[in-house]
Parts: C-alpha cells; sequence; structure tokens
C-alpha cells in the first residue's frame, strides 16, 4: 500500500520516493501477542553490523495493579552510538503499543538513550510510571555507558563457577517456570 500511494503521487505529479520498510509486524497466537519491528540478530548478523542486544521481562501496566501480565522484550542497537535497530516482543497485553513506539523510534532515527527520555501516558491499568520503554532504554543506555556488563543466555554454561555467583531474585512461582542451577 505505500508503493501504491508513491506510484499514485508521481502520477498526479508529485516527486515523491519510496522509503522502504522496516517489516513492523504483530500476531496473536492463541493468548500471547507477538510483535516485531526493524532488523532481528539474524539479519544483524547476516549484514555484518555490529549489535547488542538486551531482554527485559516487565508488565504490561503497574504490577500493583490488578491484572499486569508478563512481557518478554528484547532490543537490538548499535554499540557505537546506541541507534535502535529492531525489536521483538511477546506478552498477553500491551505488546502492539510498545512495538509501535519501537517502530517510530526506528523511523525516527531515535537511539536508546531517548526512550530513557520517552514521556508516555501513565495510569495504573495502562502502564507504569516507568514504562517498560524506559526501562529498556535505561538498560540499553547503561551498557553503553559504561555502568552495566551483561552476558548472553548461551554464555551461561561457559562461566567459571567457582569464579562466579548466581543470584536469582525471581518470586517462587517464576522460579517454577525455570531457572539456572
Amino acid at each position: 500500500s505505500k508503493q501504491a500511494r508513491i506510484v499514485a503521487d508521481n502520477i498526479a505529479g508529485r516527486d515523491v520516493t519510496f522509503k522502504g520498510v522496516q517489516g513492523t509486524s504483530i500476531v496473536k497466537v492463541f493468548d500471547l501477542t507477538v510483535g516485531a519491528t526493524g532488523l532481528n540478530s539474524k539479519q544483524l548478523a547476516d549484514l555484518g553490523l555490529p549489535f547488542k542486544d538486551v531482554i527485559i521481562h516487565a508488565s504490561n501496566h503497574a504490577g500493583y495493579y490488578p491484572g499486569a501480565s508478563p512481557m518478554a522484550f528484547k532490543l537490538l542497537f548499535s554499540p557505537e552510538d546506541g541507534k535502535i535497530y529492531g525489536a521483538q516482543l511477546v506478552g498477553i497485553e500491551g505488546v502492539d503499543k510498545r512495538v509501535d513506539v519501537v517502530a517510530t523510534a526506528i523511523r525516527a532515527g531515535m537511539t536508546v538513550y531517548d526512550l530513557e527520555e520517552l514521556e508516555l501516558a501513565y495510569a495504573p491499568p495502562y502502564g507504569s510510571a516507568r514504562d517498560p520503554l524506559n526501562i529498556i532504554g535505561f538498560l540499553a543506555g547503561n551498557i553503553l555507558r559504561g555502568d552495566l556488563e551483561t552476558i548472553d543466555w548461551n554464555q551461561v554454561d561457559k562461566l567459571d563457577r567457582s569464579k562466579n555467583v548466581f543470584l536469582d531474585v525471581r518470586d517462587p512461582e517464576e522460579l517454577a517456570i525455570g531457572m539456572i542451577d
């Protein structure tokens, strides 16, 4: 539909060009919503672009308000300047809103530092004082500033257990889903 509009505008005498797509999508899978925008890890690796990623698990709205549900949120970004490359989210509610904001951020050329500063609507039934978009921006910004060093899940087994301590601070209900020994 975007290309059709460009064709129509050109037929009408406007000098406009197609600026491409970034692959924003969303789908309902039973009770879950899965959303994505921009480039994923495989695409970035195939392009040879250096990237970092962060993953958070946050509630769709204030946790103390009834009905909060978890979302898994992955953000991919440039290690040099924090430019946002892509995101993937999975959750029951609130995924659509976050995918749309990240899609807009990518289109606008925003960085993870811009996510830290987003001012989003807040009321306990709809979001938290610090939205998951802010939180993932803080995490990515902390990594880029050198305040925090992280490892990915596939690096855990390679760690020397005599030199590393694993502290899992999740609730018992969360631990029942799965944990690292």
